[in-house]
């Protein structure tokens, strides 16, 4: 059986075969957090392949201060990108290396771009409408789901390969899918455009 370290850096370098050559200073893997799917986001940011990307949610956690103080620690020492997902207070305090927005908070990256924060942004959208108010929100990658069919309790209906690789060619912005990644369905991402991909379930062994 194949351990959690070296699942996690197969689909790093399948990560990397789907960017290819596309140039981006974002990384090719990203791990989202979820209070259900990774109750341990402590354990689960540890096996992360260097250079993978960490996106921290926490829905409103009351140890929200702490776990990411403790995730910044993990990421130095792994060598991740960490972001932390709709809390610009808590990016600020520890030091976050992004921040990331869901879709309906786009107009609070907008705002926080026009005060000068130059941090890295990705965003979360779910049709090509949302792209375009992200790229002008001044996003540099965004998550568009669902892509396969997922587990997750908020997946929507998937989209399919196709509607997302026309996204990715339509923007100039990093283009990730989202929703039933795995090191099956990643290979079918090969070539199409995109700057890697997003995982949840794949990564947590859900």
């Amino acid at each position: 059986m194949m351990r959690p370290y070296d699942a996690q850096r197969g689909l790093a370098r399948l990560a990397q075969r789907v960017r290819g050559s596309l140039p981006s200073d974002l990384p090719a893997l990203f791990a989202l957090t979820d209070p259900v799917r990774t109750p341990d986001p402590l354990a689960f940011a540890s096996q992360l392949a260097p250079g993978s990307g960490l996106i921290y949610r926490h829905f409103g956690a009351p140890e929200r201060f702490q776990v990411g103080s403790t995730l910044v620690e993990i990421a130095r020492q792994g060598g991740l990108q960490l972001f932390v997902s709709s809390d610009c207070e808590l990016a600020d305090r520890i030091g976050a290396h992004g921040i990331h927005w869901p879709e309906r908070e786009l107009g609070q990256a907008w705002a926080r771009r026009m005060r000068g924060d130059s941090r890295p942004f990705t965003a979360s959208v779910h049709s090509g409408a949302a792209c375009m108010r992200a790229a002008r929100a001044g996003i540099d990658g965004v998550f568009h789901s669902t892509l396969f069919a997922s587990r997750s309790a908020t997946a929507g209906r998937p989209h399919g390969i196709h509607a997302a690789a026309a996204l990715a060619r339509g923007t100039k912005m990093a283009v990730y899918p989202l929703g039933g990644v795995n090191t099956r369905t990643g290979r079918r991402l090969i070539g199409l455009g995109f700057a890697g991909f997003g995982c949840v379930g794949a990564l947590s062994g859900d």
